[in-house]
């Protein structure tokens, strides 16, 4: 039987400093995660070996480098990042963004800082 997921029900984490992220999906194959990143937030610039993810910004907007090409997105827009694409996302915004991370297969474990 499914269940509603919500980012008040699924498992939350804390990631840079001070982001949050929520496991919508996780699964051998597929991970969905929401992620909040706040004014000035980044990840540390690195590429994952096996999967290939999709960034879909829900509330505000990013700016993401892969391979030295920076791409803004605003709310309801998104980017495919291959697998071995070095990339890195921030917040240059003064609000919070949230956001979905898609990847396939799941990218926890795939991680190599670039």
């Amino acid at each position: 039987m499914s269940e509603k997921i919500s980012a008040a029900t699924a498992p939350h984490y804390h990631w840079g400093e001070g982001e949050d992220g929520w496991h919508l999906m996780r699964t051998p194959g597929l991970s969905v995660i929401q992620e909040r990143i706040g004014p000035g937030g980044a990840e540390a610039r690195h590429y994952h070996v096996h999967a290939s993810q999709f960034f879909y910004v829900l509330t505000g907007s990013l700016e993401i480098e892969v391979a030295g090409v920076v791409t803004a997105l605003s709310a309801q827009e998104g980017l495919v990042i291959p697998a071995g694409a070095a990339h890195q996302v921030r917040n240059v915004s003064q609000t919070d963004t949230h956001f979905l991370v898609t990847s396939q297969p799941p990218s926890h474990g795939d991680r190599v800082l670039a």
